[in-house]
């Protein structure tokens, strides 16, 4: 089969397509024919060497395809299914928070950016019809992690103000949608003022530049007060989004993209009555959760550009760069 394989850490120049060997199904495991696959931020940490995995390995985490074969004692799975990957690997059956020890595929185990994947037959689930190949590719790491934190965890209710940091990202998106489709107001940060509007094609009710000084004040005066919900995957930002909450309010966090250390003051925090909900994917739960929001909530995937699968490198710089707005898509 054709696959990128990462062999060294460094620049997109690093991926490059090679001929891998054909996954064979194990016990309990299928062997997926993909048609897609997407790219994450976690993709670019993976290469760069920011989050290690043990090298050769096939990136990606994302991705919707065919069953090609069965291993011995699969059920409920035919060679034929049309299916979308839930890219957790022993997230166990515990809901609070994944088993120590738990993997996302594509590092260090094999994943998405190849012609097929062998996968344990639990962690395909039926692709949703009404999305194409490209959508239901994107949907899986980004969309699970976005439902989970909204959701699962901040348990947002129709009617509250959510705050969305870094409008453009895959999560990011996919939190917009989900939020939408809660009945909540949505507003959202950029550094662009494009992607702020292109937010408001999709439902934002408004958006602020957090290059400007004073935005943290901007937010609080759109949300009339302060928001209910912030969804940050910053992590520096914690500050700055205790900040943008009404007394009560829930910060919601996943991630650690503007870096890994946080100093804030606990004032805030205790005299604002402030919940903080730490968060990372999702289980089988959320992906079942989300696969239904997707089925009856109308919405769909915001697909940045599609490549082919030798056209990796060219994603990656675009991901890098942040020029991008929704899921970069790999084709086989």
């Amino acid at each position: 089969m054709n696959a990128i394989v990462l062999r060294d850490t460094g620049g997109p120049e690093v991926l490059r397509l090679e001929d891998a060997p054909d996954p064979a199904p194990g016990p309990g495991e299928v062997v997926v024919a993909l048609v897609a696959a997407a790219l994450n931020r976690r993709d670019v940490f993976l290469r760069k060497g920011i989050a290690p995995s043990p090298l050769p390995v096939i990136p990606g985490s994302d991705g919707a395809g065919v069953v090609r074969a069965l291993g011995d004692g699969v059920n409920g799975v035919a060679e034929g299914d049309e299916v979308i990957i839930f890219p957790s690997l022993g997230w166990g059956g515990g809901e609070a928070a994944p088993e120590r020890g738990f993997r996302i595929l594509g590092g260090p185990n094999d994943g998405t950016y190849a012609e097929l994947i062998g996968i344990p037959a639990e962690n395909v689930f039926p692709r949703p019809s009404r999305l194409s190949w490209e959508e239901s590719a994107a949907l899986p790491l980004a969309g699970l992690t976005a439902y989970r934190a909204l959701v699962s965890r901040a348990r947002i209710r129709s009617g509250e103000t959510v705050l969305v940091l870094g409008i453009g990202g895959g999560v990011a998106t996919f939190a917009l949608h989900i939020a939408r489709a809660a009945g909540c107001r949505v507003l959202v940060t950029s550094s662009s003022d494009d992607k702020i509007a292109r937010a408001r094609d999709l439902g934002a009710a408004g958006g602020v530049n957090y290059t400007d000084e004073g935005w943290v004040d901007a937010a609080v005066e759109m949300s009339g007060g302060g928001v209910d919900v912030v969804v940050d995957s910053v992590g520096a930002t914690w500050a700055k989004s205790v900040s943008c909450l009404r007394p009560g309010g829930r910060l919601v966090v996943f991630g650690g993209t503007g870096g890994g250390k946080v100093e804030m003051m606990v004032r805030p925090v205790t005299m604002g009555q402030v919940a903080i909900l730490g968060t990372t994917m999702g289980s089988a739960r959320d992906f079942a959760g989300l696969l239904s929001a997707v089925r009856h909530q109308g919405w769909a995937p915001v697909i940045d550009s599609v490549r082919p699968l030798a056209e990796a490198a060219d994603a990656h710089a675009r991901e890098e760069a942040g020029e991008h707005f929704g899921k970069l898509v790999l084709t086989t």
